[in-house]
């Protein structure tokens, strides 16, 4: 297959030309040290009339250089470049997209006796006729504008011709002067002037560091159009500067700032670059933006959250099915204290995952309505199975205008919140607050053999106390706060604690309740410590105690009307050996009063599934 060079593309380019996809011969290609940045490759090209040296790969190219496909000699036809301004006047020309026609080894050498390029011949000829001088063009990337030369162009809706785009605009920087609007996905390193006009997607408070180099601010924004996405963070006075004038879900004009590779740890932003807004930094609302993107979502199912990597950072959706109040907890590592709360979403796949929130927005959620809420970049936690925690870094819509949002509200209205969902959360921990888990009858907690596992499992559960064991239910505890043990009665007035290795002149009361629990196909004993068995009880374990020793008529009248009441349990089931045998051990580790309206709509649901087995 014979290839043909595009003769006289390199003057083209330069000049702003319309030019679609050329075809080049790499004559040589140089690596350039970037610090601790992926390497940069230089590339010398030519058209067949003129070389120039001046093409610089992108990075994400870099892998044609590492295999050895884009050599010298190499014949390729560039897909998309930009042609970027340095501060001294140098033009150069990156290379975005590229497809090698022919290696090395099939081009029989240099073709053509290509001379290199003299930019100064080439402006001389192109002002020569200046008696009708033409509109000056910018200069253009695949119908992208590129932020080179003097003339004031603007930002085209990224296309896939060259030349197909709508006409250029241009921004009025704050010294007076006109400035080109480029794509997000055209910025790189190279560019000392660009303009960009996008959407803030993402703000983040205002965060304090202090080490060993100082102290400081920042707060990161993310930034979107129709090209693609862009995380960007202000310092200290920029931080102060630009804080109160930024808005979440505006438009802006945003003009100058240093470029550098991202850190792909703090971030899920798509892009291989990250700005720093320096002094030169401006900002300028734009009013007529209505077509660029909002926040842009790649949602994630809950039920895939289950095998997805511990630290991924991904997108949900869900309803809140239910959420905890605020609490407060205080940061290690520098005595901070911020607000906490749980919020539990479920989706169409009918699982349920809690999302934690911090500062802020735990303070200000409302829940109440049970709104549809997308998270983009929760980072997935393994702690309690599978969980969510939202990052300074993430963005929180509720009850978002989106097709996915009012398919799930209809969803969840039409049958979702009859649904007994599965948790993927604290299927190791105890209970969630708020969120009716794993919900089992006793036999099927029995017919699925739960507890017989290396850990132990955890149901909820509806029952019903057939019967109380009064015998053994108390005993006289150590009377230190962080200290349960049983204490032995020295005769004498004084009680002594084996653990704590002291005497004492008094005890508490602590129990540890047997209780027979029945529902509709099975019974189960669980045993009932200190809090479940109060609230079963109806009184307090030192109360209890005195009526034992002192009205044994009206301890067990207490017992009496505890009978026969309904409770929603939530259970531990662990098997357990003791004396070379073997049983299943149960243990109440939350009980309260029934919820009947939820506990209604699992029953409904349950009678549905059944109807359509049937």
């Amino acid at each position: 297959m014979s290839v043909r060079l595009s003769e006289g593309a390199i003057a083209a380019m330069l000049q702003g030309e319309n030019i679609s996809k050329p075809v080049l011969q790499v004559i040589n290609t140089r690596a350039i040290a970037t610090g601790n940045g992926p390497p940069r490759y230089r590339v010398l090209m030519s058209d067949g009339v003129n070389t120039l040296s001046s093409f610089m790969l992108a990075t994400q190219l870099n892998s044609l250089v590492e295999d050895e496909r884009l050599s010298a000699q190499c014949i390729c036809r560039v897909n998309r470049f930009i042609v970027n301004s340095l501060k001294d006047g140098r033009r150069v020309v990156i290379l975005m997209d590229l497809d090698v026609l022919k290696t090395a080894d099939k081009v029989g050498g240099t073709i053509g006796n290509p001379v290199p390029y003299n930019e100064g011949q080439a402006q001389q000829r192109s002002s020569a006729p200046a008696a009708n001088p033409a509109p000056s063009k910018p200069q253009q990337q695949n119908g992208n504008l590129s932020v080179a030369g003097p003339a004031a162009p603007k930002y085209l809706a990224p296309s896939n011709q060259f030349g197909k785009a709508s006409a250029p605009s241009s921004v009025k920087t704050p010294g007076a002067s006109q400035a080109k609007v480029v794509p997000i996905a055209s910025l790189n390193p190279y560019q000392s002037k660009w303009t960009i006009c996008a959407r803030v997607t993402q703000k983040g408070q205002i965060r304090t560091w202090s080490n060993s180099r100082g102290e400081g601010k920042l707060f990161s924004i993310e930034l979107v159009d129709e090209s693609g996405e862009i995380r960007a963070t202000a310092f200290n006075d920029q931080a102060d500067k630009f804080f109160p004038l930024i808005e979440l879900n505006k438009v802006y004009y945003f003009t100058k700032g240093n470029l550098k590779s991202a850190n792909k740890q703090y971030t899920a932003v798509k892009n291989d670059y990250e700005i720093t807004f320096t002094n030169e930094t401006s900002v300028v609302p734009c009013d007529d933006a209505q077509h660029l993107p909002s926040v842009q979502f790649e949602f994630v199912s809950i039920s895939d959250l289950e095998n997805t990597p511990k630290d991924s950072i991904v997108d949900v959706i869900g309803i809140c099915k239910s959420y905890e109040d605020v609490t407060k907890i205080t940061v290690k590592a520098n005595n901070r204290e911020v607000s906490k709360r749980n919020v539990h979403l479920i989706d169409t796949s009918g699982k349920l995952v809690t999302a934690t929130l911090w500062g802020n927005e735990a303070e200000q959620f409302d829940g109440s309505r049970q709104p549809v809420i997308a998270i983009k970049g929760a980072r997935v936690s393994d702690f309690g199975g599978r969980s969510l925690s939202v990052l300074s870094s993430s963005t929180v819509v509720l009850n978002p205008d989106s097709p996915e949002a009012f398919k799930l509200r209809g969803w969840f209205d039409s049958e979702g919140q009859l649904l007994e969902c599965a948790s993927i959360s604290d299927v190791r921990g105890g209970p969630v607050s708020g969120a009716n888990t794993n919900w089992k009858t006793l036999f099927e907690a029995k017919s699925e053999n739960l507890g017989q596992g290396d850990k132990a499992d955890y149901f909820s559960c509806v029952g019903t106390v057939v019967h109380l064991r009064k015998e053994n239910c108390m005993y006289q505890a150590c009377p230190s706060q962080d200290c349960n043990k049983k204490v032995i009665d020295q005769q004498n007035g004084l009680y002594r604690c084996e653990k704590c290795d002291r005497e004492f002149p008094s005890f508490k009361y602590r129990m540890m309740l047997l209780v027979t629990i029945a529902d509709c196909l099975e019974y189960q004993w669980v045993t009932c410590f200190q809090e479940s068995a109060e609230f079963i009880l109806g009184q307090n374990a030192a109360f209890l105690g005195e009526l034992k020793e002192k009205n044994e008529q009206a301890f067990e009248e207490v017992f009496q009307n505890a009978n026969f009441k309904t409770y929603e349990f939530r259970i531990r089931v662990k098997l357990e050996t003791y004396n070379d045998e073997s049983r299943i051990k149960a243990t109440a580790v939350d009980v309260k009063p029934v919820n009947y309206r939820e506990y209604s709509k699992r029953l409904i649901a349950s009678i549905r599934r059944n109807a359509q087995l049937g």
